[in-house]
């Protein structure tokens, strides 16, 4: 499986978005933090010095660009896989090719492994021996969160770096790139007077927008003069879906549905998006732990129990395995679905962060600080503090807060039976904070 530039070379039959993808980084959109003037992943492939690193991030941002720049630029063999359809063989076989061209190059061979969340523990086990050794440089693309995904021992010999959607401007960059650049659009009579519902839709993924200027494109005759509005754009989609959803390119949608079919506490919808997701082969793993962030962010304090089943959910679904599986997907949905609802908790941290953003950081007051020494015992730390189970009650009205935050509130209870009882409580104990 190894693949060199000459290999990857596209023709007029390639998707646009094949056909577009860019060989350097001068041409790469969007990154900049990584792949900027001065950027860590610049300096990185242009000294020519690659350390093994993962690549986390939404579908359509350039991870796989980003491996086939790499591939480009470095006079090294670069091998790649997909996760989706490669073995342990498979890595043993690069493993033991690499090793062999050790001994007549210095050059470490790249390994690259697309969807590398797909491999399971002992396919990445095979890895880890030849990426601490460094017969291998890895390369990794994930669109799911590495820390659930990636073994321990791999992941602390791998760098990760974050790619995020890209920004109007990008999409914009892009565009015009496409209408400009590429040699079957620029032929062709086509210009863009509204652009929103093309961003919207591409949800700054490179790939979905190139799609989408492609299933346009493609829906006129060759004499047609085509002018791109919003209009246009809604009406092609929703006449061409399947057609658009052919790569799974929906994947995020479906979950965006299931996802807001439960908030909305229809657990008929519920099932149904989740019936779509298992039957299109999606990781049962995927939905149990986002529902483990639903029951966080959207049942939260009104049903704690909510988190506890759906993360027992998730360790369930991950020693039984499909097909038994989606029966207890199935059974926390329904729960998840039918329970009260509160995003309080969601809603308390992000003013917090809302704060600190807007305030700074505040020194800690000297009552609330840690005083393990004599000198910060002298120097007033931990002076006045009250301890609570010392009073009544195991309360006693003491200032947590900066004072100059004194009474700000973050936590509103919603008003639910559970979170009645919550406000009830603070009511009685923090006159200054208004409950």
């Amino acid at each position: 499986m190894l693949n060199s530039p000459e290999e990857c070379e596209t023709s007029p039959t390639s998707p646009l978005a094949e056909r577009l993808r860019p060989t350097t980084l001068d041409d790469y959109v969007g990154q900049e933090h990584l792949v900027g003037k001065d950027a860590v992943l610049r300096k990185m492939i242009e000294g020519g010095n690659i350390s093994s690193f993962i690549l986390w991030g939404p579908p359509g941002v350039g991870k796989t660009t980003l491996a086939k720049i790499i591939s480009h630029k470095l006079e090294r063999p670069f091998y790649t896989l997909s996760a989706v359809n490669a073995g342990v063989k498979d890595v043993r076989e690069i493993i033991e090719k690499s090793k062999s061209r050790s001994l007549f190059t210095k050059s470490r061979p790249i390994l690259f492994i697309d969807e590398i969340h797909r491999f399971s523990k002992s396919q990445q086990d095979a890895l880890l021996g030849a990426v601490e050794d460094g017969t291998i440089t890895l390369i990794g693309a994930t669109t799911e969160n590495p820390s659930f995904e990636v073994i321990t021992p791999l992941l602390s010999r791998c760098q990760v770096y974050i790619l995020k959607s890209l920004e109007v401007e990008d999409l914009d960059k892009l565009t015009k790139r496409a209408l400009n650049e590429d040699l079957i659009l620029k032929e062709r009579d086509i210009s863009i007077s509204e652009n929103e519902a093309l961003f919207r839709f591409s949800g700054g993924d490179a790939r979905k927008l190139l799609n989408i200027i492609e299933l346009i494109f493609s829906s006129f005759s060759r004499e047609e003069k085509i002018v791109i509005t919003n209009k246009l754009v809604t009406e092609k989609l929703q006449e061409n879906i399947a057609l658009y959803d052919k790569n799974g390119e929906q994947h995020y949608d479906i979950i965006s549905a299931f996802i807001k079919s439960i908030r909305g506490s229809d657990p008929n919808a519920a099932i149904y998006w989740m019936a779509r997701m298992i039957s299109g082969g999606e990781d049962p793993l995927f939905i149990a732990r986002r529902m483990i962030i639903l029951a966080s962010e959207d049942i939260g304090l009104a049903n704690p129990n909510a988190l506890l089943l759906a993360n027992a959910c998730f360790e369930s679904v991950s020693k039984i395995g499909m097909p038994e599986s989606r029966i207890i997907l199935s059974h926390t949905a329904i729960y998840l679905a039918t329970s009260t609802k509160s995003n309080s908790a969601y809603m308390a941290i992000d003013e917090a962060l809302a704060e600190i953003e807007k305030s700074g950081f505040k020194a800690v007051p000297l009552h609330l600080r840690n005083a393990p020494t004599k000198l910060m015992k002298n120097i007033g730390y931990g002076q006045d503090y009250k301890y609570a189970h010392s009073y009544e009650g195991n309360f006693t009205d003491l200032e947590f807060l900066p004072e100059s935050m004194s009474g700000r509130k973050f936590y509103n209870p919603a008003n639910n039976p559970r979170e009645r009882e919550i406000r009830s409580l603070l009511e009685r104990l923090w006159e200054k904070y208004e409950y």
